[in-house]
């Protein structure tokens, strides 16, 4: 009797991890808000929308953690003085996280920002009435990665040549693709399986 109200519990539940697994939930945060500003604010300017790199994401996101105990100032984010933005020692090694290497991201840019609570209009104002407005501009640029973190927000541009595009250094974009499909699969035969199990006891 146990087993049969476990079943009727399981099985929704089931149920629910597919349509979740085959559809999974977009949260609209300051990452898609600041997206969507900028190619708004392209589109003004007759040039073509930026595209989402998530290799350009996760290293905007590994700057962005790496910013987030700054404090915001005068000095800081879009303020900074060209040739005056901080340094990191292990850039080196927030490119490997990323499975990125020097050479395919030289002709990429990075702009963080600063602004308290990521105010989504001050945000996008810090991008495209600062000087990071040339880049934005600028049609060589096809691609964009944003990551966030506490009250900075890091924005990196792509371009669409080898040394620029962000491809991973160690496997392809379809490689991973392929790797998250198979765990897909895996997930769903091991439900699948606990379901047939419970219905069987």
């Amino acid at each position: 009797m146990a087993s049969s109200h476990f079943c009727l519990l399981f099985l929704p539940l089931l149920l629910a991890s597919i349509i979740l697994l085959n559809h999974p939930v977009k949260c609209e945060d300051e990452d898609d808000n600041l997206l969507q500003g900028i190619n708004t604010y392209r589109a003004s300017l007759n040039l073509t929308a930026l595209s989402k790199n998530d290799n350009a994401e996760c290293l905007a996101g590994q700057m962005a953690a790496k910013f987030k105990d700054q404090p915001c100032t005068n000095t800081t984010g879009s303020n900074t003085v060209p040739g005056t933005e901080p340094v990191f020692s292990d850039y080196p090694n927030l490119l490997v996280t990323c499975h990125l290497n020097v050479s395919n991201t030289q002709d990429g840019t990075i702009m963080p920002a600063c602004v308290p609570g990521l105010e989504p209009s001050l945000v996008l104002t810090n991008f495209t009435e600062t000087q990071y407005s040339g880049s934005l501009n600028d049609t060589k640029y096809t691609g964009v990665g944003i990551g966030s973190k506490n009250n900075w927000i890091v924005v990196v541009l792509t371009t669409n040549t080898p040394t620029g595009s962000f491809v991973p250094a160690t496997s392809s974009p379809d490689a991973t693709s392929l790797a998250s499909r198979i765990g897909s699969i895996y997930h769903f035969l091991f439900l699948l399986m606990g379901s047939i199990f419970l219905l069987l006891n």
